[in-house]
């Protein structure tokens, strides 16, 4: 096996990793003392990069895994395009701070911190212990290429952001 960081060799871990990232961009997307408007950019990015990466390389090949409910990839599925949804909404307000910055900041924290949980209880936890480590590493390296070429593409502007909460 090569040797790489863990992130390289589990989809489990390289999952984890960009939702601890996306826990530090709501921090720094609530502090008067960060470049807010900078951190909804890279979250922008990150959020449609790794839901997209994770919709087309990832949940449809734990679906093949008996013992991780198909159900749970679903609603994965149903609470990332919430979790679009709410991006978008903050992505629309104009004047970073604002009351209504705030508010639909609250709103997107809570969906995609409520995706998170559950994701890590649930879809996550059937991968850890059904899905055997080299398929792990597969899925990794898929879930990395394509969630580069989402980066690539400028997945998180605004008007890509409105295609995909429309489709």
């Amino acid at each position: 096996m090569s040797h790489g960081s863990r992130e390289d060799q589990d989809v489990v871990a390289a999952i984890l990793k960009d939702h601890r990232t996306m826990e530090d961009l709501f921090r720094r997307m609530r502090s008067v003392e960060s470049d807010r408007a900078a951190a909804l950019k890279e979250f922008s990015a990150l959020l449609i990069a790794h839901g997209e990466a994770e919709e087309s390389e990832v949940y449809g090949a734990l679906k093949r895994f008996r013992d991780i409910d198909d159900e749970e990839v679903e609603h994965g599925t149903a609470e990332h395009a919430e979790g679009n949804e709410a991006l978008l909404g903050l992505l629309e307000v104009e004047d970073v701070g604002s009351d209504a910055w705030d508010s639909r900041l609250e709103d997107l924290v809570q969906a995609v911190s409520h995706h998170l949980d559950e994701e890590e209880r649930t879809i996550l936890n059937g991968a850890r212990e059904n899905v055997p480590d080299e398929r792990r590493a597969e899925l990794a390296a898929a879930f990395r290429e394509e969630r580069a070429k989402q980066l690539a593409s400028d997945c998180g502007d605004i008007e890509n952001v409105r295609k995909i909460v429309n489709r």
